[in-house]
């Protein structure tokens, strides 16, 4: 692994517009492990006032019932979904949006435009949800796998290069858990090698790098509004870009490769279209959820900022660092370290069902996709052989080896979900007050 000195990080605790003025409460958080034993142990449960979610009244309310009660409930009827689209890109800055069915279907429109097919190479992370890699798998393209950075959770930017050849066809990294990846190393790769980058920030709403939201800096962005993720309508996603020929190609294809009527997009390009259209329902709750966003990004920013200098002061606990470039992180996963040897060696799957007694929600996060027996599979699959071969296919399973992220993965990694940035300052001390606690506790809990 390389050492600190050759990565360009930053850590949380200097984000700029972080918006916080008081040092964290250190002596509290050194103090106040307390003798309380942790719960699995007999202790008393804290109470958090962490945010239920998704955060709604009758602004949404309102939203809905006024799109069903115009009964132009589809984009092509309607006027909703296009001044969604006016709006987010405002919000994100670029000239144009593009609201589709999924942050799947953003990528999978983007993909589609670029004609990537059969023989081509997508490059991605091997730290990111599956949607990503089966996009390039729809496409019958090859997905080229690269390792991650753990100190950052990010891909490594350094094997990028590496791992382009003449088949490679675009660069797709993803801003995972709401953190920007290293964009000027990966604008620069992209340039050099004459390749587009698609951007992957279906967990970044608002996330930045030198101050410009991701989303802005590639080809094109895809974001998501599934359940789960900061911006919200149940399911939906959006693309944004800078480029009106692509935008409105990216429109034909999620039109059946038609165009239309409820935006400038008036002709159909391309040979190839599905259906990937938003309603107005849905493009109606995210304006609404917008009236939240701005004040949520900045609570989640302020909370980790002041959640990672505590963490920082217990042994054993290192929070994922930033790149230097990064301006905000979204904070969709609060993602960080766990070195077992400074907690007796206790187990990561014991420390998380100790964390999660205590009333913390917590997981180990992403696996290793890589050697899952899911995308192992494709290997054997009759059309990837028929394109590639047996040997082409045996080498690409070579080729996606991610020793760093087995070891992030297999022993480290832990997350905490965006709605546990979501509580008081007084949260962030209970969390590390729960961790203090169970390493205090730590011989104890492995019996």
């Amino acid at each position: 692994m390389k050492t600190i000195n050759r990565r360009k990080f930053l850590q949380t605790s200097a984000i700029a517009g972080a918006g916080l003025t008081l040092m964290p409460n250190l002596t509290f958080a050194r103090n106040s492990s307390s003798n309380n034993k942790p719960v699995l142990l007999g202790g008393k449960k804290n109470t958090f006032g962490f945010s239920r979610w998704p955060v709604y009244d009758q602004t949404e309310e309102k939203a809905l019932l006024d799109v069903l009660h115009s009964n132009k409930w589809g984009r092509l009827d309607g006027s909703v979904t296009a001044a969604f689209e006016e709006a987010y890109a405002k919000q994100i800055g670029v000239h144009h949006t593009l609201a589709v069915s999924s942050g799947t279907s953003a990528l999978y429109t983007m993909l589609g435009i670029l004609d990537v097919g059969p023989g081509d190479e997508v490059i991605l992370p091997v730290y990111t949800f599956v949607a990503s890699y089966n996009v390039v798998v729809l496409n019958y393209a090859l997905p080229i796998l690269i390792d991650t950075d753990p100190e950052t959770f990010q891909i490594d930017a350094d094997k990028i290069e590496p791992a382009i050849t003449n088949q490679t066809k675009l660069i797709m990294p993803v801003h995972i858990g709401g953190s920007p990846a290293d964009m000027d190393r990966i604008l620069d790769i992209g340039r050099n090698h004459n390749l587009p980058i698609i951007e992957d920030a279906c967990q970044a709403h608002l996330a930045e790098w030198k101050g410009k939201k991701v989303g802005s800096l590639g080809l094109g962005g895809a974001f998501s509004f599934q359940s789960t993720k900061n911006l919200n309508c149940a399911e939906g996603g959006a693309i944004t870009s800078n480029d009106e020929g692509f935008i409105r190609k990216c429109y034909g294809f999620h039109n059946q490769g038609q165009g239309g009527t409820s935006t400038s997009y008036t002709t159909g390009e391309g040979t190839r279209g599905t259906n990937l259209r938003l309603t107005e329902f849905q493009a109606n709750l995210l304006l609404a959820q917008m009236t939240r966003l701005a004040q949520q990004v900045k609570r989640r920013s302020e909370n980790a900022t002041y959640l990672t200098n505590l963490l920082n002061e217990i042994p054993g606990i290192i929070p994922a660092k930033l790149y230097k470039g990064t301006t905000n992180s979204a904070y969709h996963l609060y993602m960080f370290r766990y070195d077992k040897t400074k907690f007796q060696n206790l187990s990561r799957k014991r420390f998380i069902e100790a964390l999660s007694a205590e009333g913390i929600p917590c997981s180990s996060g992403y696996g290793q996709m890589n050697s899952s027996a899911y995308v192992q599979g494709l290997a054997g699959n009759k059309h990837y052989l028929k394109i590639y071969g047996k040997k082409g296919m045996q080498e690409w399973l070579e080729r996606i080896q991610c020793p760093q992220n087995d070891t992030l993965t297999g022993e480290e990694s832990v997350w905490f979900t965006q709605t546990t940035l979501l509580g008081g300052r007084s949260d962030m001390e209970k969390i590390a007050e729960a961790v203090r606690r169970v390493q205090k506790y730590a011989k104890e809990l492995k019996k």
